[in-house]
């Protein structure tokens, strides 16, 4: 059988894109950063020979013009990814990465005690019949959690915050305000944000107590804007190819172009869930899986060494997948943007992608520069025999066809 397995490292970044400091995060190195402070702190040094395999150090050292590490010759295709979306966003990295680059920058909020429009406000407040809302300011999702739950749950008044991403969110206790409650808030605020051009509302779902502490869930949900254009997923979906969304992808593009979504929460259960789909899926299929906890947990909140740990664990998973594979089917892994847990403030950072690719049929060998994330796509569809997609040069030899 023939199929594709594209797996998002979310905000795995290999270091500072050629652009970066227009974004303010020039020297930024996800990757790098946590090499280093691995190497050291008492724990040891980072170690992920499954990913090393495919070529990742290699990869690295190339987005670095540093000479190549001293280990084995990977036995896949690797190099890295030059993002030319216009934001350093979930969207827009995933859409480029399956054909569709973004031009024009989403819109949004600027920093400031009233991050959001008047308008907006009391557009939601009414058409929601909320009682009002509390935050309205930049803030990580914790700590204004943290900061105004008990006044959450006291009032009955939401909280929205934003960041540096185009993002509206909205947090509530599930019990307390009611998790439909907050998905249908959401829907509003979802419709009301496209007059801004933002790119995600999202429900950020949380219990606890004041006494206890609050946590957030794993019932987050995002409502995102759909791609400009048709993409990867939409191309194979029109070609009666099975489409499985596995975690975030469902939401990412606006439930567009996905045949089967599969909700899971926690790496161990997307990957199980991985595993599960490769299991069933048939001739052709394209399954895709969004690691999303790389980001949320550990980017975001800067705690390098849960990154660190995090990365370990699922490399020490990939030979599972590589057991399930397919003689024909080819794995990409790559990732959306960067997200350097070293790094100052808890916002995203504008790096390269490293681009990853295993399949049994596929000559191991480097692949350079690619000078979009759309190659990633251009190479799916190339191995899944679909039109060329509007964007990306694809890399996989003939060998591969």
């Amino acid at each position: 059988m023939r199929r594709a397995i594209w797996l998002v490292l979310d905000s795995f970044g290999l270091g500072a894109a050629p652009d970066a400091a227009l974004f303010g995060d020039e020297g930024a190195d996800t990757y790098g950063h946590i090499v280093a402070a691995c190497a050291q702190a008492s724990r040891g040094p980072l170690r992920l020979p499954n990913l090393d395999q495919l070529g990742l150090a290699h990869a690295h050292a190339q987005a670095h013009g540093l000479p190549a590490p001293k280990l084995a010759w990977p036995h896949g295709c690797w190099g890295h990814a030059i993002e030319q979306s216009a934001g350093k966003d979930t969207p827009s990295g995933h859409w480029e990465s399956m054909g569709v680059i973004l031009h024009e920058p989403f819109g949004f909020f600027p920093p400031g005690d009233t991050a959001f429009p008047a308008e907006l406000l009391a557009a939601l407040i009414r058409e929601a019949d909320l009682p009002g809302v509390l935050g309205n300011c930049h803030a990580p999702g914790t700590e204004i959690i943290a900061r105004l739950g008990a006044e959450h749950m006291a009032s009955g008044k939401p909280i929205v915050y934003t960041s540096a991403d185009s993002v509206f969110q909205i947090a509530a206790h599930e019990e307390c305000f009611g998790l439909q409650h907050l998905y249908d808030t959401c829907a509003i605020a979802r419709r009301l944000c496209d007059r801004w051009n933002i790119g995600r509302v999202i429900a950020r779902p949380f219990i606890g107590t004041p006494a206890s502490g609050f946590q957030r869930t794993g019932n987050r949900h995002d409502y995102s804007l759909p791609p400009p254009a048709p993409t990867l997923f939409d191309i194979a979906l029109e070609h009666e190819r099975e489409v499985v969304g596995i975690g975030k992808i469902t939401d990412i593009f606006a439930h567009r172009g996905i045949s089967r979504s599969v909700t899971a929460n926690g790496h161990d259960a997307l990957f199980d869930a991985t595993l599960a789909a490769m299991d069933t899926a048939a001739d052709g299929a394209l399954i895709a899986t969004n690691f999303v906890d790389f980001d949320s947990v550990y980017g975001h909140r800067r705690d390098v060494f849960g990154y660190a740990a995090a990365l370990e664990a699922f490399d020490a998973r990939l030979p599972q997948l590589y057991q399930v594979m397919q003689a024909e089917d080819l794995l990409v892994l790559s990732a959306d943007h960067g997200c350097d847990p070293t790094w100052p403030g808890s916002d995203h950072t504008r790096e390269a992608s490293p681009v990853l690719a295993f399949g049994r049929t596929l000559t191991a060998r480097a692949i350079g520069q690619r000078m979009s994330f759309a190659d990633i796509g251009q190479s799916l569809a190339h191995h899944l025999r679909l039109p060329r997609l509007g964007a990306g040069v694809h890399f996989l030899d003939e060998a591969c066809v």
